[in-house]
């Protein structure tokens, strides 16, 4: 049934090629057109696909040879548009019956969902080994959260995925890996995530790990002694409520000048001027900066340009973006591996050559510039990037 659909695709596309490229349709020819191309035929093709295997196509000609296949190109033998295909409208949320039934009604085929799955399970060795792939020595940050799945095992249950994004020392974000959690987010699974990226580089974190607040924190310093990671965790307005209440306004424009303040002493001074007009009120937004405080402080050690850059977690609020959103399409997965695989189609989508990384800012020069002053002694030479 697999061949019959794949046979169908691509003699469907290549039929609409040639249409296109002629300017008419099979036997409709304008008998005053200026060009004497017409359709001369058809010749027969054998392609192989690693989901169905040798599939036999008819393969439309022209007369001048002048059209270029590009769903099944000249001398081309081997097949993967459409696993592809599959594996696209999965990352997209749709599940095994979805993709079954879409095929069934736009290419007059249908594909079981045993065969969808297969087709699916492709990506399992190749998603290993983006998962336990070397690291690079250094990143000057890394960036952690966590987002919730439902996954049915036994029962639906909501579990935790724990991503990690790094910024490289030439600039550019990298996805360094996702972790599925047991039960609720917790030190304990926390710290294995930390540890399993300790293990993958070999290197060091210039400035911190960003990390939920919670138990996690007496972790962290060890995990600091193991992996040369400095980690503070500045409060940042993504930890404020962002809109509090009508009079607060904006929660990032009315804490800017406590995290932007040149010193701990202008910080202090800023807050209690903060306290001072909105604590009567806003108690709560208070007590949550006099009790991290001791942990804020270190952030505005650091220069301008650096405390800029790690100030922000927009990257990877982007990423749980795309995420979340088809984590909505799909209700609930019914294994871990399912989630897994969804989650990892989404990811190579969002860059599918792996060579299009963002950069994590324009003004990266600055930014590198101020690392390299305040981590010097663990700064990589020139030549390495």
């Amino acid at each position: 049934m697999l061949k019959l659909f794949t046979k169908n695709v691509l003699e469907t596309a290549l039929n609409e090629q040639m249409t296109e490229h002629l300017g008419h349709e099979k036997n409709q020819a304008d008998p005053d057109r200026e060009s004497t191309n017409v359709r001369n035929g058809s010749r027969s093709k054998t392609v192989i696909s690693d989901a169905a295997g040798e599939v036999g196509i008819t393969v439309p000609r022209d007369r001048e040879s002048t059209v270029e296949p590009q769903v099944v190109k000249k001398r081309q033998r081997r097949l993967t548009e459409v696993d592809e295909i599959v594996l696209s409208l999965y990352a997209k949320g749709m599940t095994t019956a979805d993709i079954s039934v879409h095929f069934a009604e736009i290419y007059g085929s249908s594909v079981s969902k045993e065969t969808i799955s297969r087709i699916t399970d492709k990506v399992v060795a190749e998603m290993n080994d983006w998962a336990n792939r070397p690291l690079d020595p250094v990143y000057v940050a890394v960036f952690i959260d966590a987002i919730h799945v439902k996954i049915r095992d036994g029962q639906v249950a909501n579990r935790p995925v724990y991503a990690a994004i790094g910024v490289t020392v030439d600039g550019h974000k990298d996805l360094l890996g996702l972790w599925v959690g047991t039960g609720g987010e917790g030190a304990k699974f926390w710290m294995s995530v930390l540890i399993d990226l300790k293990t993958r580089h070999r290197g060091c974190v210039l400035p911190r790990l960003r990390r939920p607040q919670g138990p996690a924190r007496g972790r962290d310093e060890r995990v600091a002694a193991n992996n040369c990671s400095d980690l503070h965790r500045p409060l940042d307005p993504q930890h404020v409520p962002a809109c509090v209440s009508p009079g607060l306004g904006c929660g990032e424009t009315r804490h800017k000048p406590i995290y932007t303040a040149p010193s701990p002493d202008a910080a202090a001074a800023a807050l209690d001027e903060f306290e001072e007009k909105w604590g009567a009120t806003h108690r709560a937004v208070i007590r949550l900066w006099r009790n991290a405080w001791n942990e804020f402080t270190p952030f505005l050690d650091y220069d301008v340009e650096i405390r800029t850059m790690i100030c922000s977690t927009n990257a990877i609020e982007s990423l749980n973006a795309r995420y979340r959103r088809v984590i909505r399409a799909r209700g609930h997965f019914p294994t871990e591996q399912a989630a897994m695989k969804c989650l990892y189609l989404v990811t190579r989508s969002l860059d599918p050559t792996g060579t299009g990384r963002a950069r994590w800012t324009m003004r990266w020069k600055p930014v590198i510039n101020a690392f390299a002053i305040t981590f010097g002694d663990r700064w990589p030479g020139a030549e390495t990037y």
